[in-house]
């Protein structure tokens, strides 16, 4: 039998709206998913509301359970906590998380979700994509006991990256950002806080996630000799400028990028996706990550906070978006 539902697509740059969608009913290996909560990732989101998608990268970009193509009309996300309602008895009335759009009902198959273990509430579970990168990105620059550490850029992938790395032991750990606000942010996390001109420098390894130039700028100049900078920022159509002439090569730097859609080769042999999120799912027993989320609006409210995320008229790190009694 066939069900509805509801989901947000992006009709054009800046415009989003919500359409019906007809569900039909899973199949043998499948389930249905009523959502409970879903995630904005503000940098990747926004970028994809604004129209910022490079045309070279459309195919790179697309979310799992995309629908439409970039600029739009396209339906985007890809952190989404629910309750499984039909499929495998052992799966029903379990919460699970799925790559999925912002939609309040879904079917998927079964091997798209990953059941949230009952530690971690549904509500903070919206993380485990981000939590995912910072994974993966702490797989591809191996810090080391006692390293030297900064990370810029205190918006949801550098935070998730830097409570990560707090956990590490003998680390010298600055979370550094332009804006002092952030301070409050990392203060939650149990982590030293700078601005970029009062940042610690000498480092081993030096994170970067503010997706400008001036903080990958920055990054360059807090390395000690044979640092490495982790590139986490995704700059979409803009094209940034480096000093890599001065002391970069004397100085005999590293500049190396990370991104989540290979599990780094870093990692134990044998890691799969699946055990990357499992582990990510894993990590956000921890209560202190709930200083990620940093606001939370209805589903119905999308085609109006959207905008307001983009403009940074709604300031967040991960904005919660709520389902209830809906679709």
């Amino acid at each position: 039998m066939n069900s509805s539902a509801r989901a947000f697509w992006l009709r054009s740059p800046g415009h989003g709206e919500l359409r019906d969608v007809t569900l039909a009913a899973p199949g043998e290996g499948e389930v249905l998913v009523r959502s409970l909560y879903s995630g904005v990732s503000r940098g990747t989101e926004t970028l994809v509301f604004r129209g910022g998608v490079p045309e070279s990268q459309h195919a790179v970009m697309r979310a799992p359970f995309q629908e439409g193509d970039f600029p739009g009309p396209v339906k985007y996300g890809y952190l989404n906590v629910g309750v499984v309602e039909d499929g495998p008895d052992e799966l029903i009335g379990r919460t699970v998380f799925c790559l999925y759009p912002h939609q309040t009902r879904y079917v998927v198959p079964v091997n798209a979700v990953t059941v949230v273990p009952e530690r971690v509430p549904p509500a903070r579970a919206v993380l485990a994509g981000t939590v995912e990168t910072a994974v993966n990105a702490l797989w591809d620059a191996a810090p080391l006991v006692g390293d030297r550490i900064a990370v810029i850029g205190g918006g949801m992938v550098g935070c998730s990256v830097a409570a990560l790395l707090a956990r590490f032991p003998g680390v010298r750990l600055q979370l550094v950002d332009a804006d002092p606000a952030r301070a409050k942010t990392a203060e939650a996390l149990g982590i030293g806080f700078a601005a970029p001109e009062d940042a610690l420098g000498d480092c081993d390894l030096v994170v970067h996630a503010s997706a400008t130039e001036q903080g990958l700028t920055r990054a360059l100049e807090l390395l000690a000799p044979e640092g490495t900078v982790l590139e986490l920022s995704w700059y979409g159509d803009r094209r940034i400028a480096l000093p890599l002439g001065e002391a970069f090569h004397s100085r005999r730097l590293t500049v190396r990028s990370s991104q989540v859609g290979t599990v780094s080769p870093a990692a134990r042999a044998g890691r799969s996706y699946a055990d990357r999120l499992a582990l990510a799912l894993d990590l956000l027993a921890d209560p202190a990550m709930d200083a990620l989320i940093t606001g939370e609006s209805a589903f119905e409210e999308l085609p109006e906070v959207l905008p307001k995320l983009a403009s940074g008229e709604i300031p967040a790190l991960c904005h919660r978006v709520r389902y209830g009694g809906i679709g």
